[in-house]
């Protein structure tokens, strides 16, 4: 059975693997369910209906699975959805969706880090970093491997890319691209990633290819974005490069614009 502390309250409905440990304090709501290895330390709060895999780690005075803050909220079953071997610290504060018919959602092997925050309707991928008090606005999307720095603040809907890096007190009102570092009020593209593409094992091939992408599309601040990109796709060394085929397709697909 569960080891739940006597001071503990889990509500009759919450589902528990067998081996979940809920520590002093913890509360645990209606129509939550914890998979195999999920640890509650102490003073934690979680509501539903919320759904979290196995393995994640919730530290004090997180509170995870709440109502969502919109205003549009009227009260109905929303809901969140976490995967595998996430990292909660303490103070994190992730809301369920605004409407029944969509979902927060949290991938795994993700580090909320304290007082970082991340609103509904959020999609965050894996190997996200969220670092102490970076705020998510609502309907953001997070790519894998992204790190989202102290005091970032991202704005509704924005997207950040997979291996982007949003540096620290960055105001984000537009789209960031993957394999990138942005930082500035509002948020400016400065670098390819090369640090982080290096330790997560991408080939210096791909990394010549991302970097004349860049060269070619971020650094003229006055260039013509689309034809810019044109100029990458048409190049026979770097131009069928598939990070950088992924790199255009998030550009050309953006709704709010994307950084420069």
């Amino acid at each position: 059975m569960a080891e739940i502390h006597p001071t503990a309250i889990v509500d009759p409905t919450a589902e528990l693997a067998d081996d979940v440990k809920i520590g002093s304090y913890c509360v645990v709501g209606p129509h939550v369910t914890l998979g195999p290895g999920c640890v509650l330390h102490s003073h934690v709060v979680l509501g539903g209906p919320s759904v979290f895999g196995k393995g994640n780690e919730f530290f004090p005075f997180s509170v995870i699975g709440l109502k969502s803050q919109d205003l549009k909220y009227k009260g109905e079953p929303t809901y969140l959805e976490v995967g595998d071997y996430n990292v909660f610290r303490e103070n994190a504060n992730i809301n369920r969706s605004t409407s029944p018919e969509t979902k927060t959602v949290i991938g795994s092997y993700n580090h909320f880090l304290i007082n970082s925050h991340c609103g509904h309707e959020c999609v965050v991928g894996n190997h996200v970093i969220l670092s102490g008090y970076a705020g998510v606005a609502g309907h953001c999307q997070i790519g894998d491997w992204a790190i989202i720095s102290g005091f970032a603040a991202l704005h509704q809907f924005v997207r950040v890319g997979a291996h982007a890096m949003v540096g620290g007190c960055a105001r984000v009102p537009q789209d960031i691209a993957p394999y990138v570092i942005a930082e500035g009020f509002p948020a400016a593209i400065r670098a390819v990633n090369t640090i982080g593409l290096t330790r997560r094992g991408f080939a210096e091939a791909d990394i010549r290819a991302l970097k004349f992408a860049y060269r070619k599309i971020f650094l003229d601040k006055n260039c013509d974005k689309e034809a810019a990109m044109d100029l990458v796709l048409a190049d026979e060394v770097y131009g069928s490069n598939e990070h950088v085929l992924h790199l255009i397709n998030f550009l050309r697909s953006s709704e709010r614009g994307f950084a420069h």
